[in-house]
């Protein structure tokens, strides 16, 4: 039977490197797992993967637990997935998909739990295993997200540049951090502007901003931009002020939030912030690893935003 210190021989590197090529190809150079990667072939080396997990007392498993409805229609949750798949699969782990009905059956070695409420948090203290939050919260949990308030900053900066007059925000009515902190950019950007903040808040449905619109257009002047807290709530806006005679972007803007599909299917698309829901989910995966292995807390890891230009915003 071929052995990890024939792999290392027939690859001309210590049988540490082997070991951390196998648990760690982050920490490794491409050119040394190269080597190794071809010596395990060559030899036909598969490593003992469940041998090592009964070892170690180790199951290989890592729950991510969605706490809020998946809507089908959007691809966010899958784009997560993907991301924190791919990273687990590098270190030979796998992925559970479970809710908050089942998640306590079976064991693993960590959580990756998104959606969070606040009446989530008395629950989510008392596990005992390693947890990495997807979502800004203020509870003290790691996490991973964007930079919300600098994403809607950004946004209403980039409406004012290019010359509305009015900005109202459309908000998510939760109290949550980072419905706060999106509401904190766009208020920091109006007041550094000397302008009165005018926001407005619904559950994240199409229909509701689009009945707000509706409801109140003879008050709503031209040349106002909705900085919206979502796509789904700017698609929403979008609708109605076409619905009503308006024209975008001539005498309306709209920025959403989210960038992942909503925007690219409203027409004109949606100006938004474009969030790199992959890459954020493969560093969830990755800082929930390290905290597996060192015991250690990662803190927030805050992805920059990047805005992703549509049709709704002025040339």
């Amino acid at each position: 039977m071929t052995t990890l210190v024939d792999v290392a021989k027939k690859a001309n590197v210590s049988k540490m490197t082997v070991s951390r090529v196998i648990n760690h190809p982050d920490k490794v150079t491409d050119e040394l797992k190269q080597l190794v990667y071809e010596a395990m072939r060559e030899l036909d080396y598969h490593p003992n993967v469940i041998a090592k997990a009964l070892a170690n007392k180790s199951t290989r498993i890592i729950k991510l637990c969605i706490l809020e409805d998946i809507d089908t229609t959007e691809p966010y949750y899958m784009n997560l997935m993907i991301g924190i798949a791919k990273t687990l699969d590098l270190h030979q782990y796998s992925l559970q998909l479970v809710t908050r009905r089942n998640f306590d059956i079976g064991n693993c070695d960590g959580y990756i739990i998104t959606g969070m409420r606040e009446a989530d948090v008395d629950w989510i203290k008392k596990l005992t295993k390693p947890v990495v939050l997807f979502g800004e919260n203020r509870y003290g949990f790691d996490y991973v997200d964007t930079n919300n308030k600098a994403g809607t900053y950004l946004l209403s900066q980039l409406a004012l540049k290019k010359g509305y007059e009015h900005l109202i925000y459309i908000g998510i009515d939760s109290k949550e951090s980072f419905e706060y902190s999106r509401e904190a950019g766009y208020i920091q950007q109006v007041q550094e502007n000397r302008m009165v903040p005018e926001l407005h808040r619904f559950d994240n449905h199409s229909h509701l901003s689009e009945e707000y619109v509706e409801q109140n257009w003879k008050n709503i002047p031209k040349n106002t931009a909705f900085i919206c807290a979502s796509d789904r709530l700017a698609i929403g806006i979008e609708r109605a002020i076409i619905r009503c005679g308006g024209k975008i972007p001539d005498d309306f803007g709209v920025t959403g939030f989210d960038g992942v599909f909503l925007n690219q299917i409203a027409s004109p698309r949606i100006t938004t912030i474009k969030q790199s829901i992959i890459e954020m989910g493969s560093a969830c995966g990755e800082n929930l690893l390290d905290k597996i292995e060192s015991g250690e807390t990662s803190g927030p890891l805050v992805f920059e935003p990047k805005i992703c230009l549509g049709g709704t915003l002025r040339n």
